[in-house]
């Protein structure tokens, strides 16, 4: 608690002032090409995130589908460069940029909570920028690039559970005014995409469909165990380096919080972008 004692000293960045829980978010990004393409529904609804969601973080912690690492590691940077992981796309996209300021007082904080919650080994990356998981739909929720962004990696030979349980450990954040977010996709199966407007095959609108009855029906346990509850979770997610994000959003919300679908639509045949908000109930 040390570096909790000493960030509450100051009334800055990471002061714990009186304000009411942030709710924390999962959003599905979907292909990189959202970042150029206006004809994706999901760009159109993260552009209006400010509009939605009025209260302002002071920093945001995102833990996206493409950062998977043996054990929890968060980026200690103070200026986040932007990481053009994807390949074949046009050129016009490794011209973005988007270089929020690095979050380190709250890469530390999330260090610190997980050490103290059971999660032995926590590593510093200090050089790692954001990925597309994180600018892609940054770019569009908060385009002025002004608020401080800390990434926090997946664990993907864990399990839902193990994710959820990471989830549980950083709630006090959204006391502190840190926007949890999870960034992935709710169906992720790249091998049976389609060109935009081929029919949504069954099994695709059966998993999300399965998910998003769950959520809201706040099955917690159950979407921890998709894997062996869920129909066609493998299909799905054949490896759930994108779905694990939606378990830490889940986790720190409390197992009492309240889901909310805030988007829903489809790409590529059968790429969910459905995205959901968790609120904690009081």
């Amino acid at each position: 608690m040390r570096l909790l004692h000493s960030l509450n000293q100051k009334c800055g960045f990471f002061s714990i002032c009186k304000r009411g829980l942030m709710d924390t978010v999962y959003i599905s990004h979907g292909s990189p090409m959202m970042a150029i393409d206006e004809s994706i529904p999901a760009r159109k609804f993260l552009k209006t995130w400010q509009q939605i969601f009025k209260e302002r973080p002071k920093a945001i912690l995102v833990i996206s589908g493409h950062w998977d690492t043996k054990e929890p590691t968060v980026n200690v940077v103070n200026r986040n460069d932007t990481i053009y992981d994807f390949y074949g796309f046009p050129k016009s996209m490794y011209k973005l940029k988007y270089t929020p300021p690095g979050a380190p007082l709250l890469a530390k904080r999330v260090k610190e909570l997980l050490m103290e919650n059971g999660f032995k080994r926590v590593h510093e990356d200090k050089t790692r920028g954001v990925d597309h998981g994180t600018w892609v739909p940054l770019m569009f929720m908060y385009p002025e690039a002004d608020i401080p962004v800390c990434q926090l990696s997946v664990q993907t030979d864990r399990d839902g559970t193990y994710h959820y349980n990471l989830g549980k450990a950083l709630a006090p954040l959204r006391e502190e005014g840190i926007l949890i977010m999870g960034s992935g996709a709710t169906t992720h199966n790249l091998g049976t995409m389609q060109p935009s407007g081929s029919p949504v095959p069954s099994w695709a609108l059966q998993f999300d469909t399965w998910l998003k009855n769950a959520l809201l029906e706040g099955r917690y346990e159950d979407v921890n165990h998709y894997d062996s509850r869920a129909p066609y979770g493998k299909m799905a997610h054949p490896w759930p380096d994108h779905f694990y994000p939606l378990h830490v959003a889940m986790g720190a919300a409390g197992e009492n919080a309240k889901a909310k679908l805030v988007h829903h639509s489809w790409d590529n045949c059968t790429l969910s972008y459905a995205s959901y908000q968790f609120t904690a109930r009081k």
